[in-house]
């Protein structure tokens, strides 16, 4: 039961004296006052598991207007505090109207010992669980708040994003989000699913690029025991936890075209069976994609199929690199600084103008990770309070006046290569170290070989 005591409120002492007592037996504590006034000073004061009022406190009063008025006074001060009335006068006519103002249940007098406990039992614990909802409801509002998880979009470049967010948000459309590696596509999918219907239900994410492709339907759609040799037991697939609320494909240009059929399938029905087994499972489930890729290119191509890339993104949001939102990176380091200076008990670091400048003049190939990572770095390395060098890469240009990574005379794709050109020779041609210097994944780095010509070991 609760630790907190029951307010009791009767104009007798001896009623108020018997159920003293009586709670007592059950291990229950009481506060007991003799009129409306000590009743709304004393719920002024603290908290009440329940409260047990009289309708009547004057003498020859009949009509339980000053019980009705307590009642809404003590609503006014404690939405939530459970109200049970009792009278001598009860009638059906009484109690509905006391009800109507905010009491939940009512006893006549003289009481039943065993329906009065029953009621106010039950009145304590559903009192306990408004509670409990009214503080997750208020801790919910705090984490997903705009600024959660590093989400600062204060910059004209990011205006557009918010607004499809706001707009796409609240509805039922799969959302293809699309930008480079380390600009927050995760971010944006976690706030996309928490400002649908369906934020109070499971956000479940997948890294495609991790799912092999033997086991991709036995991931996603799950297994029956039996169903191949290492199959000991059934298995929930991705889809099936995530019913009801959202799937997270990230990397979605990674998913084999041998599989994209099955996905397909899945988004069309809303439909899928396990592995092993003939049983077809209904789903409900938002789909959110995100990639590097350029899938348009991958359609062309024959390595994603045009159907699938329709029903992935009904609404496209572009998540634009972090040289693209430079009036972001002093909110952005602030937050980090923050986060990694409580994690590492730096909280007095500061960082120096100069450093500041640096950060805001630097091209970012990683974008927002990066700057996560550089702010990490210097938390745990810096001696003193001020931060006064990032450290960062001297083989790679910084930017000039907000321009991209290469000179004037440069295209965009001439800057790139360079750049991958740049990673591999400081590499010694390992594509996993060079994607990881580059920010990008293995599968995105091959295709950016493939497509500039260059051989790697």
């Amino acid at each position: 039961m609760s630790t907190l005591p029951i307010l009791i409120a009767d104009d007798q002492r001896d009623v108020l004296e018997a159920l003293r007592m009586m709670l007592k037996a059950e291990g229950l504590a009481c506060v007991t006052v003799s009129d409306p006034e000590a009743a709304v000073a004393a719920v002024k004061r603290q908290h009440f598991a329940c409260a047990l009022l009289d309708l009547n406190y004057s003498r020859d009063t009949t009509s339980g207007r000053e019980g009705i008025e307590l009642i809404q006074q003590l609503r006014a001060l404690e939405a939530q505090l459970p109200i049970v009335v009792m009278t001598a006068w009860g009638t059906i006519d009484l109690a509905v109207q006391a009800m109507r103002h905010g009491a939940a249940d009512f006893v006549e007098k003289p009481w039943d010992n065993n329906r009065l406990l029953t009621i106010l039992r039950n009145q304590i614990a559903l009192g306990q669980a408004q509670r409990r909802v009214a503080q997750l409801d208020a801790e919910n509002s705090y984490l997903r708040g705009d600024e959660a998880e590093g989400f600062i979009a204060q910059s004209k470049a990011m205006q557009p994003v918010l607004e499809l967010i706001r707009r796409v948000g609240p509805s039922d459309a799969n959302v293809l989000i699309t930008g480079d590696n380390g600009t927050g596509k995760g971010v944006i999918a976690k706030h996309l699913h928490e400002a649908s219907r369906r934020a109070e239900r499971p956000f479940i994410k997948v890294n495609m690029g991790g799912v092999p492709e033997h086991l991709f339907e036995a991931e996603m759609f799950g297994h029956v025991k039996g169903a191949f040799t290492d199959a000991k037991s059934d298995r929930v697939g991705r889809f099936e936890v995530a019913d009801g609320g959202t799937l997270f494909l990230d990397e979605i240009g990674n998913i084999p075209p041998s599989q994209q059929p099955k996905l397909l399938r899945v988004l069309e029905d809303h439909e899928l069976e396990r592995v092993g087994s003939s049983r077809t499972l209904q789903v409900d489930v938002r789909v959110v994609s995100a990639t590097n890729a350029d899938l348009a290119a991958l359609v062309s191509s024959g390595g994603f199929r045009k159907d699938l890339l329709f029903r992935l993104n009904t609404v496209e949001i572009r998540l634009p690199p972090l040289r693209e939102r430079r009036e972001d990176i002093a909110a952005l380091t602030a937050h980090y600084l923050a986060r990694f200076g409580e994690r590492y008990g730096r909280p007095e670091l500061r960082v120096a103008p100069s450093a500041l400048r640096q950060l805001e003049g630097y091209h970012w190939p990683g974008n927002v990770r990066e700057l996560g990572h550089l702010v990490e770095r210097a938390v745990l390395m810096t001696v003193g309070d001020t931060i006064e060098d990032f450290a960062l890469d001297p083989s790679l240009p910084p930017v000039a006046k907000h321009a991209a990574v290469a000179t004037e005379a440069a295209t965009i794709e001439q800057a790139e290569e360079a750049m991958i050109r740049n990673a591999l020779d400081r590499t010694g041609g390992n594509v996993l170290k060079a994607a990881g210097l580059l920010g990008l994944s293995r599968g995105a780095l091959y295709r950016r070989l493939e497509k500039y010509g260059l051989r790697s070991d």
